[in-house]
């Protein structure tokens, strides 16, 4: 894609190119996508803030256009209070054949995704297959709701859990369950590892209990189940409370 040389619209999935909503996104799509980025947008009244003038700074080190263009933002963005907004071409990576590995099986919720992303960050997980059918990776309520994390990390898309396992025949596959045979707390991990969680409504069909370890998480009978963002960042804390005790 040719910078500068088309007309930005309201974001569809069709589109090559996404964007980031807020100083924080756009400055993190700025410090570890930059090659990416197309151009930065500004409102006039964002101009003497100090994310802003830290973003500005960034631009010019790495000669990314900036335009100041309330018209256009307001066009875009689907909340009045956005500012700031990044523009980035799409872009595919590979997985580390050596790290460990979160699966998320037919993801449906962007919330959940960027939520899954910011807890990855935090937990020192890098790498994040998403099985098809799902939720697009580049949706901007992703982006925001990871709040940056999303340029951070390595993603890949696979049709199935079958293309995945048979690209990654050295990592263990743990795949969380309601109905799992070992509860997290008694497993050790053994690395390189693949977390795989299922959709927010369906979960894991029982085929996968045929997949490595099956596991369960703990919880009262008060609930029916956790929500997949829990879920997740139980998980990876679980593996970091076992690794720092180690």
């Amino acid at each position: 894609m040719e910078k500068m040389k088309f007309k930005l619209k309201r974001y569809q999935k069709k589109n090559n190119y996404s964007y980031s909503f807020g100083a924080y996104p756009t400055i993190d799509l700025l410090k570890y996508r930059k090659d990416s980025v197309l151009r930065v947008l500004l409102k006039e009244n964002a101009m003497n803030s100090d994310e802003v003038k830290e973003l500005v700074g960034l631009c010019e080190s790495h000669s990314i256009e900036v335009e100041v263009n309330d018209r256009l933002i307001d066009k875009i963005a689907f909340k009045e209070n956005t500012y700031v907004v990044g523009v980035f071409e799409k872009y595919e990576t590979d997985l580390d054949l050596k790290s460990n590995h979160i699966v998320l099986v037919e993801p449906s919720n962007t919330g959940n995704i960027g939520t899954i992303v910011r807890g990855m960050l935090g937990f020192g997980f890098k790498d994040l297959a998403i099985i098809k059918p799902a939720v697009d990776f580049f949706e901007p309520m992703v982006v925001r709701s990871s709040m940056g994390a999303i340029f951070r990390l390595n993603y890949k898309y696979f049709n199935s859990i079958k293309e995945y396992i048979d690209h990654y025949t050295d990592h263990s596959l743990y795949s969380f369950m309601l109905d799992g045979a070992e509860d997290i707390t008694k497993v050790k991990f053994k690395e390189p590892f693949s977390f795989i969680h299922g959709n927010e409504g369906r979960g894991l069909s029982s085929e996968y209990k045929d997949f490595g370890q099956s596991i369960y998480i703990p919880h009262s009978k008060d609930i029916d189940s956790l929500n997949l963002s829990v879920a997740a960042c139980i998980g990876m804390w679980e593996f970091k409370r076992k690794s720092d005790i180690m």
